[in-house]
């Protein structure tokens, strides 16, 4: 049995690709790992089938045209034999002694017949230029080592999420929540996070700094210039995320589930406005109005909500000059507190 599938969507990848499969590999034959090329013009998909033919039961390569991140991550779920999914970036990589406690954790349970739907670890922030890091845990919002359900889970708040990086979904509660990410499009691992968590019931948190997330290329999707300059598909993701689920279907779910649901729309919709705004133009300004439409279609009580709550007033309403503003400001100092920038 292949415990946990690892999907590493490549594209370009030959500089960093082979740091993130070798940690991988340490999990041995209790996982299966997923290398899909997304249409590199390097020397990726030669590095790809060198893994395969030197680990022919571990390793699986997908080679396909270009499509993007979700479409890379798409081809991954689709293809996964393993019990469980967990994304990888091909510039990241897992510490692997963490790893060895996550897979002995996972198989204990199997053999148990106590089979969580999401195992949640810590992720860190990898400024590896400056050599800092930041981690980001969830000890203090959920039990530690035990099963648990979301009426246990704590409020977040802020910046404060359950990212991608943390999450280690039954490969069914994926497929079960339909969740398709859009193709040609950054930022996807917002959707990924937040759609299928209505499908996990039962939640295991492991306290291991699991992830590591490497911050600093110039090219990266986090980067400050790249999020304004790529607003757009900010909002695609934003609609998919805000077209999940209607208020009254948010709002049935158990009550920690419930609030993180409604929290993550707002961080996300607070940064989906705040890069859109960062600079003015017509385009920007019918790209956001046609943003907001779109939310009142859906649903007219998540819409008022959205527009009307708290935090909302100000996000949505100040002089669009002020909140690109804002948006500076509050980003540089998220950058200083996680060595994102």
């Amino acid at each position: 049995m292949k415990y946990i599938t690892f999907t590493v969507p490549c594209y370009n990848s030959q500089a960093y690709m082979r740091k993130c499969v070798d940690s991988l590999l340490t999990g041995g034959e209790d996982v299966e790992i997923i290398i899909v090329n997304d249409g590199s013009k390097d020397d990726t998909i030669n590095i790809a089938n060198e893994y395969k033919e030197k680990y022919p039961t571990i390793v699986k390569v997908v080679d396909k045209e270009n499509g993007g991140h979700g479409s890379g991550v798409n081809a991954g779920v689709k293809n996964a034999t393993g019990l469980y999914l967990k994304i990888v970036d091909s510039d990241d990589w897992v510490d692997t002694d963490a790893l060895k406690k996550l897979l002995d954790t996972v198989k204990e349970h199997v053999e148990k017949g106590e089979n969580a739907d999401l195992y949640i670890t810590n992720f860190v922030y990898e400024k590896v230029e400056e050599g800092t890091r930041h981690v980001s845990a969830y000890g203090k919002k959920m039990p530690e080592g035990r099963f648990f359900g979301w009426e246990e889970v704590k409020n977040f708040h802020f910046s404060h999420m359950l990212l991608m990086h943390a999450l280690l979904y039954r490969t069914e509660v994926i497929r079960q929540s339909g969740t398709v990410l859009p193709e040609h499009t950054f930022y996807v691992d917002n959707l990924y996070a937040f759609r299928p968590l209505p499908f996990a019931k039962k939640l295991y948190y492991l306290n291991v700094d699991l992830y590591r997330y490497f911050i600093g290329r110039v090219d990266q999707s986090v980067n400050l210039k790249n999020m304004s300059k790529r607003y757009d598909q900010q909002i695609r993701v934003m609609k998919h995320i805000v077209t999940s689920y209607t208020w009254d279907e948010i709002k049935a779910q158990p009550k920690g589930l419930k609030s993180y649901l409604w929290h993550c729309i707002n961080a996300v919709n607070m940064n989906t406005i705040f890069f859109t705004c960062v600079e003015d133009s017509p385009e920007r300004r019918a790209a956001l109005k046609e943003y907001w439409q779109t939310v009142k279609a859906f649903d007219k009580k998540l819409y008022r909500k959205m527009r009307t709550r708290s935090y909302a007033l100000a996000v949505n309403y100040l002089p669009w000059k002020i909140r690109g503003w804002v948006m500076k400001v509050g980003y540089e100092i998220l950058c200083k507190t996680v060595k994102l920038g």
